[in-house]
């Protein structure tokens, strides 16, 4: 079962966000461990699986788990518009040697709760006996997981572990927050209340760019760490997050390019001052930094 700091993890991409960029895998694993987080999300939200074809998430969950090792625990993101390429990824998953999948409901239709039920436990059955986790995000899906959906599917997939909630504010969250189920904490100004009422760890986009500061609140999960982790987070949204997170790493040595996936924009040539500005305050970073300028 999954436990404690995992990143949200970006995908290394390049030709503008046109491809997949094997080369930087192992040097970004590389750096999730050396700062102490215990696992990857691949192909979350912050990894644009979404936005990328079957056959790329395939491959990039192989690139994961290869650079892994053994080391960090990979959770697969296998969420997709249909329930056939869901059951696909979560499959593939499983062969790959991933540790856990976890799907988020399809965006777009809004399913009713036969629906949610019906895909959801598709995808638990493709991956078993792997664990399985819901991912609940009502603000990109476009609608929430019902609860009772939850309890349904505990009774008939013997692999649901838990849940990633990344829900906002606190009584969205709470809600989720059910007997038996591991949940994890989503909104990383959320992380302290969230262990405090029983929740296991932290899935953190913010953990992407900034893992050691993330892995550390997990670990001591003071109101005061978590406060300023929400900031954090609160800065980097002010710019197109894919991009800026990508761009972080680079700051810190890790040979991941900007590229992202249209729709999704990079960085301007102004916004990339001012977030390299706030990277040189940053304690973490400071004028020893790695600089992608």
């Amino acid at each position: 079962m999954l436990r404690g700091a995992l990143a949200a993890s970006v995908t290394p991409l390049r030709d503008s966000g046109a491809e997949l960029d094997p080369e930087p895998f192992p040097a970004l694993v590389d750096f999730f461990a050396a700062a102490g987080l215990d696992g990857i999300l691949a192909l979350g939200t912050t990894g644009e699986g979404i936005a990328l074809t079957v056959a790329e998430r395939r491959r990039a969950t192989e690139l994961f788990v290869e650079a892994s090792a053994g080391r960090l625990q990979v959770a697969a993101h296998c969420g997709a518009q249909t329930t056939r390429d869901t059951v696909a990824l979560a499959a593939h998953a499983a062969e790959a040697g991933a540790d856990a999948v976890a799907v988020i409901g399809p965006p777009y239709f809004v399913l009713d709760e036969l629906a949610q039920h019906a895909h959801l436990l598709a995808a638990a059955t493709a991956c078993a006996p792997l664990p399985f986790y819901v991912y609940e995000f009502a603000g990109a899906s476009g609608y929430a997981i019902a609860p009772a959906v939850l309890e349904r599917l505990h009774e008939d997939a013997s692999n649901l572990a838990g849940l990633k909630v990344s829900d906002t504010p606190w009584e969205r969250f709470a809600r989720y927050l059910l007997p038996g189920l591991d949940v994890f904490v989503g909104p990383e100004g959320l992380i302290a209340e969230g262990i405090a009422h029983g929740a296991v760890g932290a899935v953190s986009a913010l953990a992407s760019g900034l893992p050691a500061e993330v892995a550390a609140v997990v670990r001591d999960p003071t109101p005061r760490g978590a406060a300023r982790l929400g900031e954090l987070r609160a800065f980097v949204e002010r710019f197109p997050r894919h991009a800026a997170l990508k761009r972080t790493l680079a700051r810190r040595g890790v040979p991941v390019r900007e590229d992202v996936r249209a729709p999704l924009r990079g960085l301007t040539d102004g916004e990339r001052v001012e977030l390299d500005a706030w990277l040189d305050a940053l304690p973490s970073l400071g004028a020893g930094a790695e600089s992608a300028r």
